[in-house]
Protein backbone atom coordinates (compact mmCIF):
# COMPACT_ATOMS: atom_id res chain seq x y z
CA UNK A 1 0.00 0.00 0.00
CA UNK A 2 1.48 3.21 -1.24
CA UNK A 3 1.44 6.15 1.68
CA UNK A 4 -0.26 9.33 -0.17
CA UNK A 5 0.79 12.77 0.92
CA UNK A 6 -2.20 14.95 1.35
CA UNK A 7 0.09 17.87 2.15
CA UNK A 8 1.49 17.54 -1.14
CA UNK A 9 -1.73 17.13 -3.01
CA UNK A 10 -2.96 20.10 -1.74
CA UNK A 11 -0.05 22.08 -2.61
CA UNK A 12 0.34 23.17 1.05
CA UNK A 13 2.50 22.71 3.84
CA UNK A 14 1.94 20.89 7.08
CA UNK A 15 1.42 24.35 8.91
CA UNK A 16 -0.97 25.46 6.80
CA UNK A 17 -4.49 26.68 8.17
CA UNK A 18 -7.40 25.99 7.45
CA UNK A 19 -8.62 28.46 5.60
CA UNK A 20 -4.95 28.02 3.17
CA UNK A 21 -6.39 23.92 3.04
CA UNK A 22 -10.13 25.27 1.81
CA UNK A 23 -8.56 27.44 -0.92
CA UNK A 24 -6.03 25.10 -2.39
CA UNK A 25 -9.14 22.71 -2.62
CA UNK A 26 -11.24 25.05 -4.36
CA UNK A 27 -8.36 26.19 -6.70
CA UNK A 28 -7.55 22.59 -7.92
CA UNK A 29 -10.81 21.30 -7.19
CA UNK A 30 -11.95 23.53 -10.36
CA UNK A 31 -8.91 22.88 -12.30
CA UNK A 32 -9.73 18.90 -11.94
CA UNK A 33 -13.14 19.29 -12.44
CA UNK A 34 -13.99 16.38 -14.46
CA UNK A 35 -17.04 17.99 -16.15
CA UNK A 36 -15.00 20.96 -17.66
CA UNK A 37 -10.88 20.42 -16.91
CA UNK A 38 -8.72 19.29 -20.25
CA UNK A 39 -6.13 17.80 -17.85
CA UNK A 40 -4.52 14.59 -18.17
CA UNK A 41 -5.84 12.13 -16.19
CA UNK A 42 -8.33 14.68 -14.40
CA UNK A 43 -11.15 12.19 -13.01
CA UNK A 44 -8.06 10.51 -10.84
CA UNK A 45 -6.96 13.61 -9.87
CA UNK A 46 -10.08 15.62 -8.69
CA UNK A 47 -10.55 12.17 -6.46
CA UNK A 48 -7.40 12.78 -5.39
CA UNK A 49 -7.96 16.31 -3.93
CA UNK A 50 -11.26 15.43 -2.81
CA UNK A 51 -10.06 12.83 -0.23
CA UNK A 52 -6.83 14.51 0.71
CA UNK A 53 -9.29 17.35 1.51
CA UNK A 54 -11.58 15.31 3.14
CA UNK A 55 -8.85 14.26 5.82
CA UNK A 56 -7.42 17.94 6.37
CA UNK A 57 -10.68 19.57 6.81
CA UNK A 58 -11.37 17.53 9.70
CA UNK A 59 -9.20 18.66 12.70
CA UNK A 60 -9.48 15.75 14.08
CA UNK A 61 -8.71 13.23 11.21
CA UNK A 62 -6.25 15.31 10.49
CA UNK A 63 -4.48 15.01 13.90
CA UNK A 64 -4.63 11.58 13.97
CA UNK A 65 -3.22 11.73 10.04
CA UNK A 66 -0.25 14.09 11.60
CA UNK A 67 0.34 11.53 14.30
CA UNK A 68 1.78 8.86 11.58
CA UNK A 69 5.12 11.25 11.11
CA UNK A 70 6.16 13.36 8.54
CA UNK A 71 9.11 11.34 7.36
CA UNK A 72 6.85 9.36 5.01
CA UNK A 73 7.25 10.31 1.70
CA UNK A 74 4.74 9.75 -1.12
CA UNK A 75 4.56 6.61 -2.71
CA UNK A 76 6.69 4.59 -0.16
CA UNK A 77 5.26 1.46 0.81
CA UNK A 78 3.41 2.16 4.05
CA UNK A 79 1.60 0.35 6.89
CA UNK A 80 0.25 1.81 9.75
CA UNK A 81 2.48 1.44 12.96
CA UNK A 82 1.33 -0.24 15.89
CA UNK A 83 -1.02 1.38 18.14
CA UNK A 84 -1.15 5.15 16.23
CA UNK A 85 -4.98 5.40 16.38
CA UNK A 86 -4.95 4.52 20.40
CA UNK A 87 -5.64 8.17 21.01
CA UNK A 88 -8.73 8.13 18.52
CA UNK A 89 -12.00 6.67 18.84
CA UNK A 90 -13.21 4.91 16.16
CA UNK A 91 -16.86 3.63 15.34
CA UNK A 92 -16.77 -0.07 14.07
CA UNK A 93 -16.69 0.01 10.34
CA UNK A 94 -20.07 -1.52 8.11
CA UNK A 95 -19.09 -4.19 6.29
CA UNK A 96 -20.27 -5.53 3.69
CA UNK A 97 -21.46 -2.32 1.39
CA UNK A 98 -19.19 -0.09 3.52
CA UNK A 99 -16.26 1.83 2.51
CA UNK A 100 -13.90 -1.20 1.75
CA UNK A 101 -16.27 -1.97 -1.32
CA UNK A 102 -16.80 1.86 -2.52
CA UNK A 103 -14.14 2.39 -4.97
CA UNK A 104 -14.11 5.94 -4.14
CA UNK A 105 -11.44 6.00 -1.60
CA UNK A 106 -7.31 4.62 -2.03
CA UNK A 107 -6.45 1.73 -0.29
CA UNK A 108 -4.31 4.42 2.15
CA UNK A 109 -7.48 6.06 3.06
CA UNK A 110 -9.41 2.75 4.09
CA UNK A 111 -6.64 1.28 5.98
CA UNK A 112 -6.30 4.52 8.24
CA UNK A 113 -10.04 5.27 8.52
CA UNK A 114 -12.41 2.88 6.13
CA UNK A 115 -12.89 0.73 8.96
CA UNK A 116 -13.44 2.33 11.58
CA UNK A 117 -16.06 5.16 9.92
CA UNK A 118 -14.16 8.04 11.73
CA UNK A 119 -17.36 10.18 12.16
CA UNK A 120 -18.60 9.44 8.29
CA UNK A 121 -21.71 7.29 7.50
CA UNK A 122 -20.48 5.13 4.89
CA UNK A 123 -23.21 3.08 2.38
CA UNK A 124 -24.05 1.96 -0.89
CA UNK A 125 -21.54 3.01 -3.51
CA UNK A 126 -20.39 5.89 -1.56
CA UNK A 127 -20.02 8.18 1.84
CA UNK A 128 -22.20 11.28 3.63
CA UNK A 129 -20.04 14.30 4.34
CA UNK A 130 -21.09 17.68 5.27
CA UNK A 131 -21.64 20.09 2.72
CA UNK A 132 -19.15 22.78 2.60
CA UNK A 133 -20.32 26.34 4.06
CA UNK A 134 -20.07 28.94 0.89
CA UNK A 135 -19.53 32.86 1.46
CA UNK A 136 -21.68 35.47 -0.87
CA UNK A 137 -21.54 38.90 -1.14
CA UNK A 138 -24.56 41.35 -0.79
CA UNK A 139 -24.47 44.77 -1.99
CA UNK A 140 -27.36 46.94 -0.07
CA UNK A 141 -27.79 51.03 0.32
CA UNK A 142 -27.68 52.68 3.69
CA UNK A 143 -31.87 53.17 3.16
CA UNK A 144 -32.37 49.09 3.20
CA UNK A 145 -29.57 48.48 6.21
CA UNK A 146 -31.76 50.93 8.01
CA UNK A 147 -35.20 49.55 6.76
CA UNK A 148 -34.27 45.53 5.94
CA UNK A 149 -34.80 44.49 2.18
CA UNK A 150 -35.04 41.21 0.65
CA UNK A 151 -32.39 39.57 -1.99
CA UNK A 152 -32.95 36.86 -4.81
CA UNK A 153 -29.74 35.14 -5.28
CA UNK A 154 -28.91 33.06 -7.98
CA UNK A 155 -26.28 29.92 -6.25
CA UNK A 156 -24.55 27.74 -8.02
CA UNK A 157 -23.63 24.56 -5.78
CA UNK A 158 -21.17 21.37 -7.01
CA UNK A 159 -22.97 18.43 -5.85
CA UNK A 160 -21.50 14.92 -6.09
CA UNK A 161 -22.90 11.88 -6.41
CA UNK A 162 -22.23 8.42 -4.71
CA UNK A 163 -20.10 7.39 -7.68
CA UNK A 164 -18.15 10.33 -6.96
CA UNK A 165 -19.21 12.03 -9.44
CA UNK A 166 -19.27 16.50 -9.51
CA UNK A 167 -21.85 18.12 -11.22
CA UNK A 168 -23.18 21.64 -10.58
CA UNK A 169 -26.58 23.05 -9.59
CA UNK A 170 -28.28 26.31 -9.86
CA UNK A 171 -30.88 27.15 -7.30
CA UNK A 172 -32.86 30.78 -6.45
CA UNK A 173 -33.32 32.38 -3.23
CA UNK A 174 -35.06 34.37 -1.90
CA UNK A 175 -33.00 36.24 1.27
CA UNK A 176 -34.33 38.50 3.95
CA UNK A 177 -31.85 40.82 5.29
CA UNK A 178 -32.87 42.02 8.64
CA UNK A 179 -33.65 45.80 9.53
CA UNK A 180 -30.02 47.16 11.18
CA UNK A 181 -27.60 45.32 9.79
CA UNK A 182 -23.90 46.81 9.69
CA UNK A 183 -21.22 47.43 6.72
CA UNK A 184 -19.27 43.95 6.96
CA UNK A 185 -21.83 41.90 9.24
CA UNK A 186 -22.08 37.96 8.14
CA UNK A 187 -25.56 36.57 8.08
CA UNK A 188 -25.88 33.10 8.82
CA UNK A 189 -28.24 30.95 7.06
CA UNK A 190 -28.19 27.33 7.81
CA UNK A 191 -28.26 24.45 5.50
CA UNK A 192 -28.14 26.57 2.44
CA UNK A 193 -24.61 25.91 1.67
CA UNK A 194 -23.17 23.71 -0.66
CA UNK A 195 -25.31 20.12 -0.57
CA UNK A 196 -23.91 17.10 1.55
CA UNK A 197 -22.12 14.16 -0.01
CA UNK A 198 -24.31 11.27 -0.91
CA UNK A 199 -27.09 12.54 1.29
CA UNK A 200 -25.09 14.43 4.01
CA UNK A 201 -26.03 17.67 5.79
CA UNK A 202 -25.58 20.82 3.47
CA UNK A 203 -23.24 23.35 4.62
CA UNK A 204 -24.47 26.99 5.76
CA UNK A 205 -24.67 30.16 3.28
CA UNK A 206 -23.05 33.40 4.66
CA UNK A 207 -24.07 36.63 3.44
CA UNK A 208 -21.61 39.39 3.76
CA UNK A 209 -23.22 42.49 3.75
CA UNK A 210 -21.49 45.35 1.92
CA UNK A 211 -23.51 49.28 2.65
CA UNK A 212 -23.03 51.18 -0.19
CA UNK A 213 -21.34 55.08 0.05
CA UNK A 214 -24.28 57.35 0.84
CA UNK A 215 -24.18 60.87 -0.70
CA UNK A 216 -25.54 62.08 2.36
CA UNK A 217 -24.79 59.93 5.67
CA UNK A 218 -22.00 58.65 6.63
CA UNK A 219 -22.18 54.60 8.23
CA UNK A 220 -19.75 54.85 11.28
CA UNK A 221 -20.07 51.17 12.95
CA UNK A 222 -24.18 51.20 13.98
CA UNK A 223 -23.73 54.98 14.24
CA UNK A 224 -24.62 57.65 11.02
CA UNK A 225 -22.96 60.85 10.82
CA UNK A 226 -25.13 63.87 8.56
CA UNK A 227 -23.45 67.35 7.79
CA UNK A 228 -26.35 70.01 8.36
CA UNK A 229 -25.76 73.39 6.62
CA UNK A 230 -26.84 76.20 9.28
CA UNK A 231 -27.16 80.01 8.70
CA UNK A 232 -24.45 81.89 11.03
CA UNK A 233 -27.11 83.26 13.08
CA UNK A 234 -28.83 80.03 13.86
CA UNK A 235 -25.76 79.12 14.93
CA UNK A 236 -24.92 82.34 17.22
CA UNK A 237 -28.36 82.64 17.96
CA UNK A 238 -29.53 79.45 18.43
CA UNK A 239 -32.70 77.57 16.16
CA UNK A 240 -35.07 74.67 15.68
CA UNK A 241 -34.10 72.97 13.06
CA UNK A 242 -35.23 70.45 11.15
CA UNK A 243 -32.87 66.97 9.94
CA UNK A 244 -33.42 64.02 7.83
CA UNK A 245 -32.97 60.93 8.85
CA UNK A 246 -33.18 57.57 7.33
CA UNK A 247 -36.75 57.18 9.44
CA UNK A 248 -37.62 60.86 8.78
CA UNK A 249 -37.31 63.81 9.48
CA UNK A 250 -36.81 65.22 13.72
CA UNK A 251 -36.61 68.34 14.98
CA UNK A 252 -33.05 68.97 16.49
CA UNK A 253 -32.01 72.46 18.99
CA UNK A 254 -29.30 73.92 18.10
CA UNK A 255 -27.73 75.50 20.73
CA UNK A 256 -26.91 79.26 20.74
CA UNK A 257 -23.20 79.96 20.47
CA UNK A 258 -22.39 76.91 18.20
CA UNK A 259 -19.56 76.59 16.12
CA UNK A 260 -18.67 74.96 12.88
CA UNK A 261 -17.98 71.51 12.98
CA UNK A 262 -20.21 71.00 16.23
CA UNK A 263 -21.36 67.55 16.76
CA UNK A 264 -25.09 66.95 17.75
CA UNK A 265 -26.56 63.74 18.87
CA UNK A 266 -29.58 62.03 18.50
CA UNK A 267 -29.61 59.27 20.18
CA UNK A 268 -31.15 55.88 18.63
CA UNK A 269 -31.64 57.36 15.52
CA UNK A 270 -28.77 54.89 14.25
CA UNK A 271 -28.95 51.95 12.63
CA UNK A 272 -31.87 49.68 14.33
CA UNK A 273 -31.25 46.77 17.03
CA UNK A 274 -30.95 45.49 20.31
CA UNK A 275 -28.58 48.60 21.19
CA UNK A 276 -29.73 51.06 18.31
CA UNK A 277 -26.90 53.02 17.12
CA UNK A 278 -26.86 57.09 17.13
CA UNK A 279 -27.25 59.58 14.64
CA UNK A 280 -24.72 62.42 14.78
CA UNK A 281 -25.38 65.44 13.11
CA UNK A 282 -21.93 67.75 12.39
CA UNK A 283 -22.76 71.52 11.97
CA UNK A 284 -21.75 73.36 8.94
CA UNK A 285 -22.02 77.23 9.22
CA UNK A 286 -22.61 78.53 5.39
CA UNK A 287 -22.69 82.32 4.73
CA UNK A 288 -25.05 83.75 2.50
CA UNK A 289 -23.58 85.33 -0.72
CA UNK A 290 -22.91 89.08 0.10
CA UNK A 291 -24.16 89.93 -3.44
CA UNK A 292 -27.22 92.08 -2.92
CA UNK A 293 -26.61 95.41 -1.34
CA UNK A 294 -28.51 95.20 1.54
CA UNK A 295 -26.74 91.80 2.51
CA UNK A 296 -23.41 93.34 1.63
CA UNK A 297 -24.47 96.18 4.32
CA UNK A 298 -25.07 93.89 7.15
CA UNK A 299 -21.64 92.21 6.60
CA UNK A 300 -19.69 95.47 6.55
CA UNK A 301 -21.87 96.90 9.39
CA UNK A 302 -21.01 93.36 11.36
CA UNK A 303 -16.94 94.15 10.49
CA UNK A 304 -17.26 97.50 11.93
CA UNK A 305 -19.12 96.95 14.93
CA UNK A 306 -18.94 93.08 16.38
CA UNK A 307 -15.28 93.04 17.82
CA UNK A 308 -14.53 89.11 16.56
CA UNK A 309 -11.09 87.60 15.49
CA UNK A 310 -11.61 84.33 13.89
CA UNK A 311 -7.86 83.81 14.17
CA UNK A 312 -6.80 84.62 17.80
CA UNK A 313 -4.29 82.07 18.97
CA UNK A 314 -2.41 81.44 15.93
CA UNK A 315 0.29 83.41 16.27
Amino acid sequence: MEYKDYYKILGVERSASADEIKRSYRKLARKYHPDVSKEPKAEDRFKEVQEAYEVLRDPEKRKAYDQLGSNWRAGQEFRPPPGWERDFHFRAGRGAGGPADSGIFSDFFEQLFGGRGFGFDFGGAGRTARGEDVQHQVEISLEEAYSGTTRTLQMQSPEVDRTGRVSNRTRTLNVRIPAGVADGQRIRLSGQGSPGMAGGTAGDLYLQVAVRPHPRYRLVGRNIEIDLPVAPWEAALGARVQVPTPGGKVSLTVPPGSQGGSRLRLKGRGLPGRKPGDLYVVLKIVNPPAEDPSAKALFERMAREVSFDPRVGLD
